[in-house]
């Protein structure tokens, strides 16, 4: 039986929660403008891209180390306490988790904000590693993301 487990990371941002989760809500328009090295499209193939139920499909560029295509399901978007769940549903990731779902809050901390980021997986194999590349790059995109907002909303 393959094994389970789950990460998180925390990263403090400058960006106003509400501006940070509404950049991050309209990931299918914002993550490609703002990070086409990471990002070369986003397509909503259900629903609107922001919403519970939306289903997108993510081609990711050359500076995505693991995974190049991605189809991610929308579980959960509450604006209220902006928070943002997905399952990984298909694409390359699959080959290494059986399950993966990612669960992002934005929570206001004084001028800025902190980003919570977490994971929860079931390994295809006992061989393949807990994603560690994958959490660090969420961590890189938020920064980024950071910088981004500041500039542009």
């Amino acid at each position: 039986m393959a094994s389970t487990g789950k990460m998180d990371v925390e990263i403090e941002v400058k960006s106003h929660a509400d501006k940070f989760f509404e950049a991050l809500r309209d990931s299918v328009n914002v993550l490609p403008k703002a990070f086409p090295n990471d990002y070369k499209s986003i397509e909503v193939l259900e629903g609107d891209g922001k919403s519970t139920g939306s289903v997108r499909l993510i081609h990711y560029g050359e500076g995505s180390p693991l995974v190049k295509v991605s189809k991610e399901k929308v579980d959960i978007m509450d604006e209220a306490n902006k928070t943002f769940v997905y399952c990984v549903i298909d694409g390359d990731l699959l080959k290494f988790y059986k399950n993966f779902k990612s669960n992002i809050s934005v929570i206001p901390k004084g001028a800025g904000s902190l980003v919570k980021w977490s994971c929860e997986f079931e390994k295809a194999s006992e061989e393949i590693p807990d994603p560690h590349l994958i959490k660090d790059f969420a961590a890189k995109n938020f920064k980024e993301l950071d910088d981004y907002v500041l500039k542009a909303y």
